[in-house]
């Protein structure tokens, strides 16, 4: 091309060079871009190929979203290792039971699957000549043990994004008891994970402590942020190398006897919601930018998985904005899944002794406080209204219309397996994503579905239709 120099010979990578940029949540109103650099991404190649034996005779699944950095973990590790890479087909990513179908199917020996997927999948049973020798999982906190007798070994991960995806990890055993839930496991390679108390010295054992991790795999930090870079990447105390970091993660955490960590939730605002790392604070800035709105407040109520974002805003005027009014005005600014859930009126923020917001004091939303939509319809089919009964206990709402879009309800990937789980059960039809994300109305996918049904019917004789029916 005119103008460009072509290059004489390959460029010399070393290990302080950038590798990626990948973006999270900011509590000023915009997002951070966390810089990797190829030490930070060969680190985690080389625990990994090194941790699961991984060699060219492999075959790892590809299920996480390019925008996940889960992604740069399934993809890079396996790839200089020549072993193969397989993705996932778009019904499997939905379904725990059809994603270990396809990993049976397709013999794959290690695979990652997000803690919603993963969760299922270790109550099932297996064929005895599965392939798969590893199933990692992380993204959010792991409820369960597997069950005794599955062919391959559970692991459990942490890490945020600033620390290259992995910090720490470890092997679940199986339990068929009740108990604590499953750890964290342990610092991965050239990785040191400090509990520390607000003085910044380390706890004792089984004394929580916020985490902060130092070591190889710490990212170089913010993209032109100096100031949140040397907010959270901090000087490592403990480390007489002059210079040395670590990163304030913001999680809790404590060291169990055994030397592993068991997580213990954030210790500010930021919430884990749908695998997704949200600062609350951000969604505030967001809202409060609305003309009509004199201040708000946004929580995560719920626990796990179930988590759902609730705002708490208090009106300018007499009137607060419609429910929907609000939703589209967060998403011009805001991804989906920190668009709340449920929108709650109150006259002011309630506040304790030293003036700061008091969460506790917020109230549960109920059907007096809630900001509903005036242009509510009803569900006007049987199929719609057998939606709606699916929809509805999942979102959390009192109803869903049936023009409404339930993305902006609280809908997320996440919760398209158990919708399609659902739907299958009630109608045998398998829904994919990409009908989810096409159809963000009950109506628009009530119509696919009845065409799916159609179809269906017409394709069978007359006896399976009696068949159909009558099951």
């Amino acid at each position: 091309m005119s103008g460009c120099t072509p290059l004489e010979g390959p460029i010399a990578v070393t290990g302080d060079k950038l590798a990626y940029v990948i973006y999270t949540s900011g509590s000023t109103g915009q997002p951070k871009g966390v810089e990797v650099t190829h030490g930070n991404l060969l680190n985690l190649i080389l625990w990994h190929r090194n941790t699961f034996g991984i060699t060219q005779n492999d075959r790892a699944s590809h299920l996480a979203g390019l925008g996940f950095d889960a992604a740069v973990w399934e993809i890079w590790p396996h790839l200089t290792a020549g072993a193969t890479l397989v993705l996932v087909d778009e019904q499997a990513r939905n379904s725990s039971d059809l994603l270990s179908d396809w990993l049976v199917k397709e013999r794959i020996t290690v695979a990652f699957a997000p803690t919603i997927l993963a969760e299922p999948m270790l109550g099932r049973g297996w064929p005895a000549g599965t392939a798969l020798r590893y199933l990692l999982t992380g993204g959010e906190a792991l409820h369960r043990h597997p069950q005794p007798g599955l062919p391959f070994t559970v692991v459990n991960n942490y890490g945020p994004t600033e620390c290259t995806v992995v910090a720490t990890s470890g092997v679940i055993p199986p339990s068929g008891a009740a108990g604590p839930p499953p750890s964290i496991g342990k610092a991965i390679a050239q990785t040191q994970i400090r509990i520390l108390n607000e003085n910044g010295l380390p706890v004792a054992p089984g004394q929580v402590g916020e985490i902060y991790v130092a070591g190889t795999n710490v990212a170089r930090g913010y993209r032109n942020n100096p100031e949140t870079t040397a907010e959270r990447f901090v000087l490592d105390t403990l480390n007489p190398v002059p210079g040395s970091r670590m990163y304030r993660t913001g999680d809790l955490g404590c060291f169990l006897p055994d030397g592993q960590i068991a997580f213990r939730g954030r210790v500010d605002n930021q919430e884990q919601i749908h695998g997704h790392r949200v600062e609350t604070d951000e969604i505030v800035c967001a809202l409060n930018r609305h003309p009509a709105i004199a201040a708000s407040a946004v929580i995560a109520r719920g626990h796990a998985c179930a988590k759902s974002l609730v705002a708490y805003v208090v009106p300018r005027e007499t009137e607060a904005p419609s429910a929907s009014g609000l939703r589209e005005f967060l998403s011009a600014t805001l991804p989906h899944y920190m668009v709340p859930t449920a929108f709650i009126r109150i006259s002011a923020l309630p506040s304790n002794a030293n003036g700061k917001l008091d969460r506790g004091a917020l109230p549960d939303p109920d059907a007096q406080n809630r900001i509903e939509d005036a242009g509510y319809r009803a569900p006007s089919t049987p199929t719609e209204e057998r939606l709606v009964q699916i929809l509805a206990p999942l979102l959390g709402v009192d109803r869903v219309g049936a023009d409404d879009n339930f993305f902006l309800l609280g809908f997320h990937s996440l919760l398209a397996t158990q919708v399609a789980a659902r739907v299958y059960e009630r109608f045998h039809i398998q829904l994919s994503l990409r009908h989810l994300f096409e159809a963000k109305t009950v109506a628009r996918l009530a119509a696919e579905l009845d065409r799916q049904l159609i179809e269906k019917v017409n394709s069978m004789s007359d006896e399976e239709v009696a068949r159909y029916l009558a099951g």
